[in-house]
Order: C-alpha cells, then structure tokens, then sequence
C-alpha cells in the first residue's frame, strides 16, 4: 500500500473526478458517507456530535458529514470557525445542503464553544491536508478549547493543525484527536511515534480514488499489509527436505545473557530453519543443549564471551549476531574478523550494531557486504548520530541504507524497513505488549530463518517483521499487553505463519 504526499493525494482526486466525469462536491460527498459510515460502526447512535467546520474542503466534508449524521439519527450541532468569506466552493454548496432545523453555530471567539459534556462526540474538520502554515490565532484557540474539553474526537482525513508529510511547527495548535479516519491511503504523519498524540488510533476509509493514479504515483514510502506478506510467503514442496531450507549460524549470547541466545535460536527454529547452529561462550553450552535441543552448538574457547569465529563458517547460507553478546574488546574483534572475512548475509542485531557504531574502521567495512541491520531507535542513533525528530530520523534511515546497500528494520510501534534504493516499508502488525526485553532477539532469530530459506534481504526483512507482530497480535488474545514476554511471541509463531497460509475474507 502506497503513501502519498498531500500533493499527490489532491492530484489523485483531481484525476478521480477527470477520469469519473463527476464534480468535486459529488467526490465531497462519497468521502463524507465514507466517514459517516465509519463513525457509526465506531460509536453507537443517537449520539450527541459536534462538528467543528473551518472554510475549507476539509469543513466542507463536516457539513456534509453533520448531515449525514443528522439523518441518521444522531443529534447533531455544526461549528463555523475563521472568515466564511474566504470558504471553498465545495463548502458553500454543502452549507446550503444543511436542512432548516440544523443550524450551524458561528465561532469568531472560543467562547463562543458551549461547554461540551465529555460523553459527546467532537468530529474535528476545520483543516485537511492542504495545510501548509502552522495553526494560530482563533483557530488555535478553538483547537486548545477542544482538546481540554474532555469529550472524544474523531478527526476527518487528518488532525487539524497536523502537517500531512513534513515537520509541523512548535508554535501551532494541533487537535489531539482520540481517532482518525483518513480517506484511501494512510498519511505518512501516521506513522511515525512523535505523531501518537495527535493521531489517536488510525483507520483507511476507501473512497475509491483513481487506481491507475494511485498505481503510477512514484513514492518511496510504503505500509505492508497482510495481502503484500501473503504474496512473499513460499510453500513447502512435497518431496521437502531439511538442506533445502538453509543452514544458519547464529553468533549470540554472553555471561548473563544466554537468554538472548536461546530466544533468537527458538524464534529461528519456529521460522522454518532448516539447520540451526549456535555458537555461545562456554558458560551457555549446557544451557543451550537443555533449552534448545533441536540446534546444534558450538561452544567459543572464551567462558564468558564471545571471541572468535568457529572454523568451517564458509558452509552456513546465513549468519546472525548480536543478541547478549556485549561489547568487551575480544568480541569486537570478532565482529571486525566476521566483516572482514564473510561473504554470507547477515543479519546484525544489539550489540554487534553497539560494537560497530563506536568504531570507524568496523565501519568502514561495511561496504559491499549483504547486511540487515535491526535496530531500535537508540542503536539506529549510535549508528547516525543524533536526529532532531522523526522526519530526521526517517531521512537518516534512507541516507544509511543508501550509503551501506543495506537494509534496515528499525523498530518500532510502526516498524521502518529502509532498502538500498531509498524506498521505506512501515509495518501494520504488533502491539505494546512487545515494549518487554528479548523481542528483538525473537526478530533476530525470525530474519535470520527467513533468509536462511532463500528470501531475499527486502523479502525476509518485510516478512520476518509482519509475523514478528502478528504473532505477538495473536499472544495478545491470550496473554494481553501487560503480562506478555518475549517468548509468548516465540509460541504464538506457528499460529501467525499458518493465519498467512489460509485465504484472506
């Protein structure tokens, strides 16, 4: 599924009403029963709804909507905020279409807002995406007036006072929107953590916009879905055997932290693996011998961490490191031995990222390699540097993958997965209950499994995250977000990988 700019995504509805022979208020119109539809399957009716209306197309979808809901039920009381001299035509045309007995009430002073009882509903449509200035003056009092009125706001395309693709200003107002439907496509503002806030929980309400438009518009960020995964997932042949699904070699876990090891190994064996192989410090060989019998281990000469390579690496198809190795000296040099010597991909993780962050030369040796990095936002800073916001950071992911030829998942609520060509795959799968240590290990290990059986590095980075999150969405039904670990993600893999094997409804 495609993101589109706000540019774009006015240019999809111009072609939209071109290609259709319809006008834009006849367009207005589908994205207001859109809207309607979905605010009613969200909320119960007969409800007491407020509709704030700028004078823009934006206002003009929450008359529209104030009327749609009207006649369906609902009590409904619509706003006019800022100068109507200057409203769209779309607006005027909708603000005829109000029926007699729904008059709308003219705000030119947030106080003129009656108090609202917070079991009613707020729908927020005084700004759309064509917002290109940061929200002050009576707007700005309107929006701070609503978000402390304590009811629930359900914004229309987007939040008010919130910028669709590009940095929004400090000194702007911004609705603090409890939900959001957005027409056809999500915004990229969605996506991203510093957004959260305002956004609420999101939804795609289709509005059936030009799909020749949508499918020639170039873009270099992208949201997965569940259809996208299907088509990547490989069946197992009949005459199936285990050399046939890769061997990999995961270098992992330290003193005190042969937990991660044995996480990222389970999490490999449960994503298909063909061999598995693990090599840990000494202290871990009983450990991984009684934890995960269905690996094979190698111990390292060091009891404690790891220092070396075991011989014979040319015959594994793909190798893992990082989890719970730490950053002693005799481990960096092994990493240093890995990067210089292999020509396997592979998939770095924790504190093989931490190792290679602090040190140029490890750097300077990532060139022309096959590597997945897998980072969470502090590590993917140790790598970059600092960044001043989202839309930084999101930049640097590019400038990095760009630079390496590699691939990034840096994770997340929405999960970046930067590729060489610039291009950005978020992730629609996972929870809270994941915000809990040794996830990431399960990740290493899933990649890691995933490459292993011939995915390419994109395929195995979109498909190990999707059921990385989806195995935790389905743990959730069962365990909730609070009490849930590392290893109910482990338990719930069989039950993501056979969830994307059956048809979709």
């Amino acid at each position: 599924m495609k993101i589109l700019s706000a540019a774009q995504t006015r240019q999809a509805d111009a072609c939209t009403i071109q290609e259709e022979g319809i006008s834009s208020t006849d367009l207005m119109e589908r994205a207001a029963k859109a809207f309607t539809g979905w605010f009613e399957n969200k909320f119960q009716s007969g409800t007491e709804v407020h509709v704030f209306c700028g004078p823009g197309n934006n206002g003009g979808d929450g008359l529209a909507v104030s009327r749609l809901l009207h006649e369906r039920g609902h009590r409904v009381q619509p706003y006019l905020v800022g100068d109507l001299s200057k409203a769209s035509d779309d607006f005027n045309a909708n603000l005829k279409r109000l029926p007699q007995e729904l008059q709308p009430i003219r705000v030119q002073d947030a106080a003129a807002i009656p108090a609202l009882s917070k079991s009613a509903f707020i729908v927020d449509a005084l700004f759309g995406t064509g917002l290109n200035r940061p929200v002050t003056g009576l707007y700005a009092q309107v929006i701070n007036s609503l978000n402390s009125s304590g009811a629930t706001i359900a914004s229309v395309d987007i939040p008010s006072g919130l910028y669709t693709d590009s940095q929004t200003p400090e000194e702007g107002a911004i609705i603090r929107a409890h939900c959001t439907a957005t027409f056809e496509l999500p915004k990229l503002a969605f996506l991203l953590p510093q957004h959260e806030q305002f956004v609420g929980e999101w939804h795609v309400v289709p509005i059936g916009l030009s799909e020749e438009f949508i499918l020639g518009a170039p873009t270099n960020f992208f949201c997965t879905t569940q259809e996208d995964i299907q088509q990547l997932l490989k069946p197992r042949r009949k005459f199936s055997h285990k050399g046939m699904y890769g061997h990999a070699l995961l270098l992992c876990g330290g003193y005190g932290k042969m937990g991660a090891a044995v996480l990222a190994a389970r999490a490999c064996l449960r994503s298909g693996v063909g061999l598995l192989t693990v090599q840990v410090p000494q202290a871990g060989y009983s450990i991984l011998q009684t934890a995960v019998p269905e690996a094979m281990t190698l111990t390292d000469k060091n009891r404690r961490h790891l220092s070396e390579l075991p011989q014979g690496v040319e015959k594994y198809d793909v190798i893992g490191v990082g989890p719970g190795i730490g950053t002693e000296r005799v481990t960096k040099t092994a990493i240093g031995q890995l990067l210089a010597t292999s020509s396997h991909p592979l998939v770095i993780d924790a504190d093989a990222i931490n190792l290679i962050a602090a040190s140029e030369k490890l750097k300077a040796q990532l060139y022309k390699k096959k590597l997945i990095f897998t980072p969470h936002p502090k590590e993917f800073e140790r790598l970059v540097g600092k960044v001043k916001n989202d839309y930084d950071r999101l930049q640097h992911l590019r400038e990095f993958c760009m630079e390496y030829k590699c691939y990034v998942a840096l994770k997340g609520s929405h999960t970046a997965i930067g590729t060489p060509e610039g291009k950005v795959y978020f992730n629609t799968t996972g929870n809270p209950g994941m915000a809990t240590g040794g996830t990431g290990d399960v990740l290493t290990g899933i990649i890691t499994a995933l490459v292993g059986q011939q995915y390419t590095l994109e395929e195995a980075c979109r498909l190990g995250v999707y059921v990385h999150g989806l195995a935790a969405d389905l743990a959730l039904q069962t365990v909730g977000e609070i009490a849930m670990t590392a290893s109910d993600v482990i338990d719930h893999l069989p039950r993501a990988f056979l969830h994307l094997t059956q048809p979709m409804p």
